[in-house]
């Protein structure tokens, strides 16, 4: 399909769909929880923490602290760099999230939202929170320890478990369709490995462990956490301190 059909088209969608011409899911809602600010230093090189980068699948029973979450989400999704104008070219205004941020997206359109899954996370209670970028803090979604039921979504990998924190990585495809047509789809997954990619190191720069999972039932990913119905799982990645 010519680049300018596609355009047209990917904007036909989001008529479709319903989309205002203000619509964002970066929006701040209510009640968010302001995260620890993160650091942009640290005593680990990047040469050293990719050299020890590794998956962990077993984890000791201890807490994580909010601010070393706060870390993770910040290397996953943060903003570097804040725009306060909109360029008055492509994206449009309701297109624009509002600034650069840690992992590179096709477009700068930024389809991924991550998801915390709480469970033994100091500061916060057990339940499910969205990331929210641009304000640095997580927006609650729904209470209690989904850990055991999101296992089940997964095979019964019981890194999941036993991990004090879960991040959960999903993709609205209509975000670069509207620029990119179809092929939308591709980058955003490519996408997802730059951001794993980004939680892998900064953990090793934490002390921490995880592991990328891809291994899951969607639907039950889906049911569990109650995802909207835009919201397409495609990593789960639990995290927590590595056993001696």
């Amino acid at each position: 399909m010519h680049t300018r059909h596609m355009l047209i088209a990917g904007l036909g969608a989001f008529v479709l769909l319903g989309f205002p011409a203000h619509a964002t899911a970066q929006e701040p809602g209510a009640g968010l929880i302001r995260l620890p600010a993160p650091e942009h230093a640290s005593a680990t090189s990047v040469e050293q923490a990719l050299s020890e980068r590794r998956s962990v699948r077993q984890f000791a029973d201890e807490s994580v602290a909010l601010e070393q979450v706060a870390q993770l989400l910040w290397a996953a999704q943060g903003v570097t760099e804040p725009r306060e104008e909109r360029p008055a070219r492509w994206p449009p205004e309701w297109i624009w999230r509002g600034g650069l941020r840690t992992a590179p997206s096709a477009g700068a359109l930024y389809p991924l939202e991550i998801y915390l899954v709480a469970g033994n996370v100091q500061g916060i209670d057990p339940g499910l929170y969205r990331y929210v970028p641009l304000e640095h803090a997580l927006e609650a979604v729904a209470e209690g320890d989904m850990r055991e039921a999101l296992t089940g979504a997964a095979l019964r990998q019981s890194a999941i478990a036993q991990a004090p924190a879960v991040l959960v990585i999903a993709a609205v495809y209509q975000r670069v369709a509207v620029k990119y047509g179809e092929r939308g789809t591709r980058y955003a997954r490519i996408e997802v490995g730059a951001v794993a990619q980004s939680v892998y190191l900064q953990a090793e720069t934490l002390d921490l462990g995880t592991v990328l999972i891809g291994a899951f039932t969607d639907a039950d990913v889906k049911q569990v956490l109650g995802l909207p119905a835009d919201h397409e799982p495609l990593a789960v990645m639990p995290v927590g301190r590595r056993t001696p």
